[in-house]
């Protein structure tokens, strides 16, 4: 691991003292069509791919350097994990002198990388736990799911099966415990081992909340538990965390998505509390808000299986909206900030675009057309914030007011669509154990949603171009070439995809 501020002060200078900076519109139309072109892998960058991934990094680590001191962690042809970015950003604190004072990392990077190197191998893929995003002070991370023992017990195995796979695809199969398979492996041992490393790696990061976007508890390829959940850890290893079980829809619902031209109101699953893909990721971003703004110091962990398609999704939300506020990357513009969500959180963590086109499964397009729905005060950090400061009103709904849990019904492995539980659990495996906090999923009332219909206010504006940049990117290298004809034939590609990024209203709504 090596230390970065020299280089991100140099940076930051080289960069102020140019006057204008250069157009990012072109850089990001690179990006997308080395993007669209090949799933990014640690191992493979040399020669002429090799050249532009490097250029990406190089451009990503300038990014974080304009506000940020940071030391990286040294990936170089994944020796770490081979769909993590070579040069891991591990981000110690704002480099103004004003938040320098106010938070701080208290993480040693050295030791940082040495747990790191001791706990890949819990996680599915060995997608680590991996700080991305500094917020007052708090962590926010993401990694894929737990590793079962079908991983452990022969990863090259495990790759073979997984290669090119959905993210979410399973198989109906007889459940065999990971205990009873690490008893007839003669190491029962394993497992307190594996995922006592990682759950040093999370306290190391001051990880207090786990959201396991998991829709399953255990994910089964041919009679194998190749993966699981904290949420189902059988030894309660995982009962000092707050465990979030808030189930999302895997990337090939996203097909249904391109389908109804990239319609996504009224797009529902089986869900009991009937929302439609739109309020579900409204609501549960409103949720890791509500979390990251508490008064602890605690950080929070998002994963999903792999974590390449759910995972960055809410990442990418979380940074775009905490930058919109202002509270994160102060000095970015639009266009910059763009690129860095797009290039760090989807590209280099692995996301396989080249993959999810091919099927239409297009969750990395639906991220960013989904801004439009955030732009309001009611996602704000700093509403939250101040929500806090006024006298005790409504507190609107609680978390267990709108998803009443049956145990159940929860982690079917069969079907998307058993009973739909969002729950912050505190003591997995003890019944009755859980505990439920407030969150304000909905409007409070008539006077605060005449607050939020005010003139455009900054963050409205800062993530419309944001939104309007990645369109126009996207229109002119991947939207078009990936779009197919609605299934009636009734408008073709330039139609189809002009209405669903809301250029043009549909005889029915308007976006």
């Amino acid at each position: 691991m090596a230390g970065a501020r020299a280089a991100a002060a140099a940076s930051a200078g080289s960069s102020a003292s140019s006057g204008t900076p250069q157009p990012q519109e072109p850089g990001l139309g690179e990006l997308l069509e080395e993007f669209s072109r090949t799933q990014y892998r640690a191992k493979d960058c040399s020669g002429t791919g090799g050249s532009k991934v490097e250029r990406i990094e190089k451009r990503c680590l300038e990014l974080f350097g304009r506000d940020y001191c940071y030391s990286v962690i040294q990936n170089v042809n994944g020796d770490i994990c081979g769909h993590y970015p070579q040069h891991i950003v591990f981000l110690e604190y704002e480099s103004s002198e004003k938040e320098k004072d106010t938070f701080q990392s208290t993480v040693q990077v050295s030791k940082l990388q040495d747990l790191v190197n001791r706990s890949k191998t819990a996680r599915c893929r060995g997608r680590f736990v991996c700080p991305v995003i500094l917020f007052k002070g708090k962590h926010i991370c993401r990694s894929a799911t737990l590793a079962g023992w079908g991983e452990l017990y022969g990863r090259t195995g495990y790759n073979y099966i997984f290669s090119g796979g959905a993210d979410d695809a399973w198989a109906d199969a007889e459940d065999v415990t990971e205990e009873d398979c690490a008893l007839r492996s003669s190491d029962t041992h394993l497992f307190d081992k594996v995922r006592g490393y990682d759950i040093k790696l999370l306290r190391y990061l001051s990880v207090k909340y786990i959201c396991d976007l998991m829709v399953e508890n255990k994910k089964v390829k041919f009679g194998m538990n190749v993966t699981s959940s904290e949420k189902v850890d059988k030894a309660q290893r995982y009962a000092d965390f707050t465990l979030l079980s808030i189930p999302y829809p895997g990337c090939e619902f996203f097909k249904e998505y391109k389908d109804r031209d990239y319609m996504a109101e009224g797009l529902i699953f089986n869900w009991k509390q009937s929302w439609d893909l739109v309020q579900q990721t409204q609501n549960y971003l409103k949720l890791l808000l509500s979390i990251i703004n508490s008064d602890d110091d605690s950080g929070l962990l998002v994963h999903c299986i792999s974590g390449w398609d759910r995972t960055p999704l809410f990442i990418s939300l979380l940074r775009l909206s905490l930058w919109a506020d202002g509270l994160i990357h102060a000095s970015l513009k639009p266009a910059e900030i763009l690129y860095l969500t797009v290039a760090y959180d989807w590209f280099l963590f692995g996301h396989m675009l080249v993959d999810r086109l091919s099927k239409g499964e297009e969750i990395f397009f639906f991220c960013f057309n989904f801004l439009k729905h955030i732009i309001s005060e009611e996602f704000s950090a700093l509403k939250i914030q101040r929500r806090k400061s006024l006298p005790a009103r409504d507190a609107g709904f609680t978390v267990e007011d709108i998803c009443m849990l049956r145990r159940k019904d929860r982690g079917s492995t069969t079907s998307l669509g058993s009973d739909f539980s969002l729950v912050m659990e505190s003591s997995p495996g003890a019944a009755g154990s859980f505990t439920y906090e407030t969150v304000e999923l909905v409007p409070a009332g008539a006077q605060t949603q005449a607050a939020w219909l005010t003139a455009l206010s900054e963050r409205e504006t800062r993530l419309q171009e944001v939104r309007s940049a990645f369109l126009a990117a996207y229109s002119s290298t991947v939207g078009l070439r990936a779009a197919a004809p609605s299934p009636s034939g009734a408008i073709g590609l330039l139609e189809q995809f002009v209405r669903g990024v809301g250029l043009r209203g549909t005889s029915s709504s308007t976006l």
